[in-house]
């Protein structure tokens, strides 16, 4: 069985001239950052949910722009994609809830980094004493957006629908605030060839299901529909984003939206599993871990297993950062085992 390789993606990295500031002037419904090159900052907008933080409520949302600062000194980001963003275009982060930093995305915090809380909840006190310039967040902490807002800018950099042109509104973005608009323009073309490399592998590669493991059940994955908000698209990214086909046409009719069985697997036998190992993301203790999940008797059985076509994905990369510069290039690799 075949588990998933850290690289980052060996394709070369390409400077793609004047891209950057392309994308700047779209529609303000999906997110726009405006250079006011007079004032020294960067407008940003985007449809901020007002029931961010609420289980199962439906989006109310409001446009909602925000100016801030180019070239901040003292950037607190609560949205590990972003961290991961902003260090690949040169950047360097001040604040962040560490216990949550990824070790791969240590490297881009600054050395005397502050702890500013966990991406639930905000330590506001040690926020404000250390007087950012910029606060980003995004997923897991959109909801903190009304307490954080009072004391520096900030915006809400969550994926939501179409995880490349977030991806590219956000680089984007970051690096017009970092003055960094080459670079972002070049990792938009590398990210995007890359993408478009492994859907080309999965076109040929027959059916999938994407598998997430924790606690010794599974849940099926399924494709996340334009208007997703981040967990959604977190889910259906491996069909979505990178173009794997469904072993099922409705996934989440065919389910319930409940946890399924083994026996689902060998019913539905897709030719590849595509498995997130949640307990290993989350760093959950004693947990089992997902390949010692499915080794069994039934899964046995099913064509993924007997062709060695059960990838292991990168479970940190797809369940808590999925959405940075880096963190795609490993996802792009993860997908590529199957072209290997």
């Amino acid at each position: 069985m075949r588990t998933a390789s850290r690289p980052l993606a060996a394709f070369s990295l390409t400077v793609a001239a004047a891209l950057a500031l392309s994308a700047c002037g779209g529609d303000a419904d999906a997110g726009t950052g405006t250079d006011d090159a007079a004032a020294g900052t960067v407008s940003f907008t985007w449809d901020r949910n007002l029931n961010a933080g609420e289980e199962d409520a439906e989006p109310e949302l409001e446009q909602t722009s925000v100016e801030v600062p180019k070239n901040p000194e003292n950037i607190v980001v609560f949205d590990m994609a972003s961290l991961d963003t902003i260090g690949a275009l040169g950047g360097e982060v001040s604040g962040a809830p560490l216990d949550s930093v990824p070790g791969y995305l240590e490297q881009y915090l600054a050395d005397d980094a502050y702890d500013t809380g966990t991406l639930f909840e905000a330590d506001l006190i040690a926020v404000e004493a250390e007087q950012p310039d910029l606060i980003i967040i995004g997923g897991r902490s959109s909801a903190l957006y009304e307490d954080l807002s009072e004391i520096a800018p900030t915006v809400d950099l969550s994926l939501r629908g179409s995880y490349t042109e977030t991806l590219e509104r956000n680089a984007t973005f970051l690096g017009e605030v970092l003055g960094a608009e080459e670079e972002a323009a070049a990792a938009i073309e590398e990210i995007n060839a890359g993408i478009e490399e492994a859907k080309a592998a999965t076109a040929d590669a027959g059916t999938g299901l994407g598998l997430m493991v924790s606690g010794g059940e599974l849940s099926a994955m399924a494709p996340a529909g334009p208007d997703s908000d981040a967990r959604g698209a977190r889910g259906g990214l491996i069909y979505d984003a990178f173009g794997v086909q469904p072993v099922v046409d409705d996934i989440k009719a065919a389910t319930h939206g409940e946890p399924v069985s083994f026996e689902f697997l060998l019913e539905t036998n897709p030719d590849h599993l595509w498995v997130v190992d949640r307990d290993a993301a989350t760093g959950e203790a004693g947990a089992q871990a997902a390949e010692a999940v499915l080794d069994n008797e039934i899964v046995a059985q099913t064509t993924a297993a007997q062709e060695d076509q059960i990838v292991y994905l990168d479970p940190v990369a797809w369940y808590v950062v999925f959405g940075g510069i880096d963190t795609t290039r490993i996802m792009i690799d993860d997908v590529l085992q199957i072209a290997g």
